[in-house]
């Protein structure tokens, strides 16, 4: 238990004061009591029944006194508890609390409007210092800056810690005793435990049944004299009822009376409880508007009594709905990181957690889902949050993450990849972040990663990827099935023998680890760099073997890099470069981040040369390739006819697992998916993580323009010629200047990390719709939704939970899956999620 240096010169002032008086005061019974700076004032814990004094504690000590609350300037505080984390939940309170008190500001200048942080440690027993310091921290990681809080000396209405206002809440409740509004209870703990059986056995609510609040003066004063010890019961007004309107939850009523009984102010030790401090601060601050979780909305009953007795304007309130998780249960650590600092480590960024804890119950009546903190302010308006609970979406949180980092400098965005770099283990420990070297390193590997990140941590993931080499030992150990069926065609062996004499010969090209250029796509490489020394060597190698396309690429790629896929070989190689090329003077550690320098790596293919079996060590003939064409066609007609046996066994089974009769939501037929084929893939100009296509509908007018965020995941080669699936009724839009209308389907694993197409069947139609057994596609009742409908209903978003791929690859819709004319739809990710 701490003991308040302050409280106790509160108590000892206390004491001094009462023997001036002639009147013994009541020491606190326990060190907690005096920590709190319930220092006992004498009318409340004197030896007689006082009578009521000349001065009341409230005069002139509400700001709101008098006004109209709803013309008020806002003035909103966030309280937090401080015996944990800041977590989701109290986030959003806050944020919602400083963005009103933001936009007060605005409407209201040079007023008391503003934003107070007021920290509740009432429970003395579970507060600490440690908790309260990671709370404030977090809410300045967040951006949540507040006009008043701890600490902050030239407040008007400080302090801002519960204990060390103590001697307000005794003074309140000396009020209220006097003016017979509160009462003394003698109780002892036994007789309050026997009324509660009583009751239990009667089948009544159990609540105090108000023996002493009509005891006599004589009768209170016999027990004073004994020195019983007593709490402080608030006297609920006979046929009380309390009412609000709520911005959230509506019209909120409650029957006082039979609802609570008369609850305790003051504990026996002079500890005020919760309700009472929370409605004494609320009024003493001039809070305006009370902003907070729906498990709340109970104590509004007891604070509105209070306020209503101690004669303080009631502030307005809101009431907001839980966060949930997936699983639809209240969300907690069991649905991973639920913490701020968590996110911090993770590699979010505040805009976005701001946007997203935003979006979490409330929505500006419009598509918009990206707003910076001042659109926020804005737009943001509290009668706009709905009263049914959010799920919480990590992906969608990701998603967010991705688009504020694009709006970010690129220099900023290194600062906070160079504080991952620190915390993944890839820099020496005791290495300054300012220093250059670490600017230089952090700025190419945000560069590189930048395509692909949604977070800052995975740019430091994505570096550690790029300087290790995961090529096996042997063929036998290579589990990476893509990349073993490339060597099975027979290019691999020799690509790979040539790069390793050209590197023994001195032939190869290597990068220059100050050849920063290379990591900046709005300088065209010159005749003399690096980029364009490799593109020629590729030129060279693709002519001596006749090879093109991803029969280049890919082997070389897997020898160079130990990956099939990724970003740019030549930064990949440069950034390799920048950690390898000065090992003692570089910031780099080596053994920890696991880095494979080039010349190590091309020892490790060699010795995985010597294990190809002798039959991929050749490119296949033309007839080998016709016949392995052939092979895969079979097998893909096999897997075919296993998707469709188990997807009639499905269809026909009569169990009462299926979950299409427990579904509530919108049907699948509102999507307009059709079967398109890829003419053309480009690279966009200006966004590093997009691929322009043109993809053939089977349309009057042409074949669509659509942009897919591909580029992280596969190469042009991968997508031109192909038939895919394509949301075609989207609304068309504009993204980075590029007019996209559509989506391409693809199916990816649950972290995102690798993501594949969503096949048609080869002999599909184009521009057929897919359909999904056992709902409506023709008529009315199967017509796709228009694109306005789509979006202003999140359509997509209320299906998109239940789009997956089963255990063999199939994409499906409660358990039944994607079909066309040909037959079920493919893809290579299998328990996947469709999107």
């Amino acid at each position: 238990m701490r003991f308040c240096a302050a409280a106790t010169t509160m108590l000892l002032s206390a004491i001094a004061l009462s023997r001036r008086c002639g009147v013994n005061a009541f020491v606190p019974r326990s060190r907690q009591a005096a920590a709190f700076g319930a220092t006992a004032t004498t009318r409340l814990y004197s030896s007689t029944v006082e009578a009521p004094a000349a001065k009341k504690a409230t005069d002139g000590a509400f700001p709101l006194q008098g006004k109209n609350v709803e013309e008020a300037p806002p003035r909103l505080r966030f309280a937090p508890s401080p015996t944990g984390s800041l977590h989701v939940g109290g986030a959003r309170t806050a944020l919602y609390n400083w963005l009103m008190a933001k936009r007060g500001q605005l409407d209201f200048p040079k007023t008391e409007s503003g934003f107070v942080v007021r920290v509740e440690d009432t429970d003395l027993a579970r507060s600490t210092k440690e908790s309260e310091a990671s709370v404030l921290a977090d809410l300045q990681w967040l951006g949540l800056q507040w006009d008043e809080g701890p600490d902050d000396e030239e407040a008007k209405y400080g302090p801002y810690r519960q204990s060390e206002r103590g001697q307000l809440y005794i003074d309140l409740a000396n009020q209220l005793l006097e003016e017979g509004k509160a009462y003394r209870c003698f109780c002892s703990p036994e007789e309050l435990q026997e009324m509660k059986e009583q009751q239990e056995a009667a089948g009544q609510p159990t609540r105090y049944d108000g023996r002493w609040r009509d005891a006599s003066e004589e009768a209170v004063q016999a027990k004073l004299d004994e020195g019983v010890p007593f709490t402080v019961r608030f006297k609920v007004p006979a046929g009380a009822r309390v009412v609000i309107d709520d911005a959230v939850r509506g019209t909120v009523s409650w029957d006082a009376d039979a609802t609570v009984g008369d609850f305790i102010l003051l504990r026996s030790n002079g500890i005020p409880v919760y309700n009472f401090c929370v409605a004494v601060d609320d009024a003493m601050m001039g809070i305006s508007t009370v902003v907070r979780a729906e498990e709340h909305l109970t104590n509004t009953l007891r604070q509105g009594l209070i306020l209503d007795a101690m004669g303080a304007p009631r502030p307005k309130y809101a009431h907001c709905a839980l966060i949930l998780g997936q699983d639809k249960q209240k969300l907690s650590k069991r649905h991973g990181a639920t913490s701020c600092n968590q996110f911090r480590l993770d590699g979010f960024v505040p805009d976005a957690m701001i946007n997203y804890l935003a979006l979490l119950g409330w929505s500006d009546g419009g598509d918009e889902e990206i707003f910076t903190r001042d659109e926020l302010i804005e737009v943001f308006d509290i009668d706009r949050v709905v009263k049914s609970p959010s799920v919480f979406d990590m992906d969608k949180l990701k998603w967010v993450n991705a688009q504020h980092m694009k709006m970010m400098d690129i220099k900023e965005l290194s600062g906070l990849v160079a504080e991952q770099m620190e915390w993944e283990g890839l820099l020496k420990e005791g290495i300054s972040l300012e220093d250059p070297k670490v600017t230089s390193m952090s700025f190419a590997t945000t560069s590189l990663a930048r395509q692909m990140m949604l977070t800052t941590k995975d740019a430091a993931l994505n570096a550690k990827t790029v300087l290790g080499y995961a090529l096996p030992a042997t063929w036998d150990d290579l589990k990476d099935q893509p990349a073993k069926k490339m060597i099975q065609v027979g290019n691999f062996y020799p690509l790979a023998k040539k790069i390793i004499e050209q590197h023994q010969a001195g032939e190869f090209p290597n990068p220059s680890a100050d050849d920063m250029d290379v990591f900046d796509d709005s300088i065209k490489p010159g005749d003399d760099s690096y980029a364009t020394a490799y593109k020629k060597h590729m030129k060279a190698l693709a002519k001596e073997f006749k090879a093109k396309g991803k029969n280049l690429f890919h082997p070389v790629r897997l020898a160079l890099t130990g990956e099939m896929s990724g970003q740019d070989v030549t930064k990949q190689l440069t950034l390799l470069e920048m950690a390898t090329s000065q090992p003692e003077d570089g910031v780099i550690d080596l053994e920890r981040a696991g880095v494979v320098d080039f010349a190590a790596r091309m020892e490790k293919l060699s010795a995985f040369l010597e294990t190809i079996p002798e039959e991929f060590r050749a490119p296949m003939s033309k007839e080998e390739v016709a016949a392995a064409k052939a092979a895969k066609s079979k097998e893909s007609e096999e897997k075919k006819a296993n998707a469709e046996s188990e997807a009639a066994a499905t269809t026909s089974s009569s169990t009462a697992a299926d979950p299409k009769d427990t579904y509530e939501g919108p049907p699948i037929s509102a999507l307009d998916i059709r079967v398109g084929k890829i003419n053309k893939v480009w690279t966009h100009e200006e966004a590093d993580k997009l691929y322009c296509e043109e993809i053939d509908l089977g349309e009057p007018d042409g074949p669509r323009k659509i942009a897919s965020g591909l580029r992280p995941f596969l190469q042009p080669e991968d997508l031109e010629g192909r038939m895919v699936l394509v949301l075609a009724n989207l609304k068309e839009r504009k993204l980075v200047g590029f007019p996209s209308h559509g989506m391409v389907l693809c199916a990816s694993n649950a972290d995102h990390t690798t993501v594949k197409l969503v096949n048609p069947p080869l002999d599909a139609k184009i521009g057929e719709r897919v359909t999904v057994p056992d709902f409506t596609f023709e008529g009315e009742d199967g017509a796709p939704y228009a694109p306005n409908k789509l979006g202003k209903k999140k359509i997509l978003e209320k299906l998109s939970p239940h789009l997956i791929t089963n255990r063999f690859g199939v994409p499906e819709f409660l358990g039944r899956p994607f079909m066309t004319s040909a037959g079920v739809c493919t893809s290579a990710i299998p328990d996947g999620t469709v999107s």
